[in-house]
């Protein structure tokens, strides 16, 4: 069972967003918190799977709350659920470790869905979402940005070996689960990481990810 907490300070959104998840034989929505501070208490209390975190709540945003939680050791994946368009929010929400965004007008199958690729330990991005927080990484015109033209320049290719690390960093593993999951040193990992930066023009494994969800990097050839 993936174990969920809703986060919303709109009782019918947590409602709704309840009876939804309930229809899915392996969800369980075992809390709910109105507010930012009534998180961190049910996250401390239960230990959820996976939070569903509206960023506008009173007491304490959504925003501070994921900075709270990215100075603990809360091991629960975090899914920004919001009504919000504003792309600064996405890219301070992904930079302080949350795992997926969801804007509130998504098709409810699409919240089912990202639920379960984050559980498995994936980003997830609409292409709405992704194009936002894309721009605000990115440079028009730079090695590895998105031009104008919406088409994204590598310095060079990336070989075989780097594709299989860039679809690892996108699934959120570390670099010594790599390292034992390709049979080769944790060096080498950092060695090709620092590799595929280069070549791509980003800086942080993050922007890495984003790349990669952009380029459709992330998934393996044989699921595409």
């Amino acid at each position: 069972m993936i174990r969920i907490v809703i986060a919303d300070d709109h009782p019918i959104v947590r409602d709704g967003l309840r009876k939804l998840l309930t229809l899915e034989d392996d969800f369980e929505v075992i809390g709910e918190a109105a507010d930012g501070r009534e998180v961190l208490d049910r996250l401390q209390e239960l230990e959820p799977d996976i939070l569903l975190l509206d960023l506008r709540m009173p007491n304490l945003d959504g925003l501070a709350a994921l900075q709270v939680l990215q100075q603990s050791n809360n091991k629960t994946k975090v899914i920004v659920l919001t009504a919000s368009e504003d792309k600064n929010e996405f890219v301070q929400a992904m930079k302080l470790g949350c795992s997926g965004i969801v804007l509130k007008q998504t098709a409810p199958d699409l919240i089912v869905k990202s639920i379960r690729k984050v559980y498995g330990g994936e980003i997830w991005l609409d292409s709405h979402t992704t194009a936002a927080v894309m721009r605000q990484f990115a440079a028009p015109g730079e090695a590895g940005s998105i031009s104008p033209g919406g088409k994204t320049r590598e310095r060079s290719p990336l070989s075989q070996r780097e594709r299989e690390i860039v679809q690892l960093v996108s699934q959120g593993f570390k670099n010594k689960e790599m390292a034992e999951k390709m049979f080769i040193s944790e060096q080498t990992v950092k060695n090709h990481l620092h590799n595929i930066f280069d070549k791509l023009g980003v800086s942080d494994r993050l922007e890495l990810a984003l790349y990669a969800i952009h380029k459709g990097l992330h998934i393996a050839n044989g699921e595409r």
